[in-house]
């Protein structure tokens, strides 16, 4: 027996999640032996759940780790706001958003922009991996207009 999709969809909800880029702070960018590291001190969050039409918003740390990389010029001094930006994995590209979870290989790199600076981050690599510390911490909830 074949269940109507409104009813799978309640049984089985599908939630996602990913890290806005635009107001994203980052209090510290490590280059060491090809491997750079982005670190959010807040990564702004938005949870949607199938069904749903409210989001949620939330923060966390955690790190953009890309293995293999090569930096197009030099590494911004931190800390920054984050303006939004391109996280390229290979055919696709995600603009001003982190997919979680992330950790792919292949042609990968990040375009981002930052509040106040044209400096600006432009990496190539091998590998591309989203590293979340602790737990989210709820902010609000996100109504439609």
């Amino acid at each position: 027996m074949s269940w109507p999709i409104r009813d799978r969809l309640r049984k089985f909800p599908m939630d996602s999640s990913s890290i806005d880029l635009k107001g994203s702070e980052i209090d510290a960018l490590r280059l060491a032996d090809g491997c750079l590291r982005v670190h959010f001190s807040r990564a702004y969050i938005v949870k949607t759940m199938t069904g749903s039409q409210e989001r949620t918003r939330w923060w966390q740390a955690g790190e953009l780790v890309i293995e293999g990389a090569e930096v197009e010029s030099a590494v911004p001094q931190a800390p920054l706001v984050c303006d939004g930006g391109d996280l390229d994995d290979n055919l696709y590209t995600y603009r001003d958003m982190i997919p979680i979870p992330l950790d792919t290989r292949g042609r990968t790199g990040c375009d981002l922009r930052f509040r106040g600076t044209p400096v600006r981050l432009k990496v190539r690599g091998e590998t591309l991996r989203l590293e979340l510390a602790d737990v989210p911490k709820y902010i609000e909830h996100i109504r439609p207009t």
